[in-house]
């Protein structure tokens, strides 16, 4: 009996002194997670930072989903250049090329920004929609910019334009009708794609700017624009999710806070800026994409100008909810009717 109690005396102490050390343990977890969380909250008010880095793990993950699952709908019968440098001495600068195999001569072409809210993203991840797209008839280009903040505007859109102008060098070999071109993005990219497009089709903005490309206006058929930010006075989205989003991704492309406080900057407010010669446009959003006030505000522009625009929204309601790049996913009927949608309209406006 004496051994017996001696042995349950041991174990209570040794119990006691496991517990003190387990809470001290998990006092100083807990409690370095405060802290570290406490850190980032801190360093979320001086930088952008660590909001971006959150926003590219999660927008880089998903586009790696979303182009895997488009292996299925893979075509054959391609030609791809990859990696085209179209500026000396800019890494970033590249550019792939995709078209029919069986093409014999230059087709409608299809220059493709890929998005990311500035701050993530690359042509590579969005290569299996652009082979599906280039299966239907055209040349599609996708191209690489230099994302925020390790560049800042007006970078993207300096290149976007210098890729345009390469491609239209180029247009013999990379089989691009040069007088047949369609701008064409997702989300951040869209936004950049529609700045270009003024900058080829206003030249007094394009002054105002200080960037040109070397397209002709009538050269410029049309805008494909899936998922649009267009408005850098809508600092806010349609969910607290997606203010954040927003504000982050303008902090980090404007370099200021209060990016409304560079003038220079808001230049890039498509829907301020758009004028009479701005091309025919299509322009989707999902019903679910915190960014939908963009689409909905740049159609309200165009329309009231009297310009050619074609939409694709949905009701409030529809199910199922419609996120962000829904356009994306070609095993549901939304993505297919998008690509159906967008299709016609390239081959109208290029006819």
């Amino acid at each position: 009996m004496g051994g017996r109690s001696g042995l349950r005396a041991g174990r209570r102490r040794r119990a006691r002194r496991f517990g003190l050390v387990a809470g001290t343990v998990a006092g100083t977890v807990v409690g370095t997670v405060v802290a570290a969380g406490a850190a980032v909250a801190v360093a979320s008010r001086v930088s952008p930072w660590p909001s971006v880095l959150v926003i590219r793990a999660l927008f880089d993950a998903g586009a790696r989903r979303a182009d895997a699952a488009l292996a299925a709908h893979a075509p054959t019968g391609l030609t791809e250049l990859r990696d085209e440098p179209y500026l000396a001495g800019e890494p970033d600068a590249r550019l792939d090329v995709y078209r029919p195999a069986d093409a014999s001569g230059p087709l409608p072409t299809v220059v493709w920004v890929h998005g990311g809210a500035f701050v993530s993203g690359s042509k590579d991840l969005i290569a299996g929609y652009l082979r599906v797209l280039a299966a239907q008839g055209f040349t599609v280009v996708g191209v690489d910019y230099s994302i925020a903040p390790e560049a800042r505007y007006p970078t993207p859109v300096r290149q976007t334009a210098a890729a345009l102008d390469h491609v239209l060098r180029e247009a013999d070999r990379l089989g691009v009708d040069a007088s047949r071109v369609v701008l064409a993005g997702d989300s951040a990219g869209s936004h950049v794609a529609a700045q270009v497009a003024c900058l080829a089709t206003d030249a007094d903005y394009a002054e105002a700017v200080g960037l040109r490309t070397a397209l002709p206006a009538d050269h410029l058929r049309g805008l494909l624009l899936f998922c649009g930010a267009f408005d850098f006075d809508l600092a806010r989205g349609s969910t607290p999710l997606g203010s954040w989003l927003v504000r982050t991704a303008l902090w980090a492309y404007s370099g200021r806070r209060d990016a409304s406080a560079d003038p220079s900057f808001m230049l890039g407010s498509v829907p301020q800026h758009v004028g009479p010669g701005f091309p025919p446009a299509f322009v989707s959003a999902g019903n679910a994409d915190p960014l939908l006030p963009h689409s909905l505000g740049l159609v309200a522009t165009l329309e009231r100008l009297g310009l050619d625009v074609e939409t694709l929204f949905f009701p409030e309601d529809h199910e199922p909810r419609l996120a962000h790049e829904y356009q994306f996913d070609l095993d549901g009927d939304a993505g297919r009717l998008a690509l159906e949608r967008a299709v016609a309209f390239l081959r109208r406006v290029t006819a």
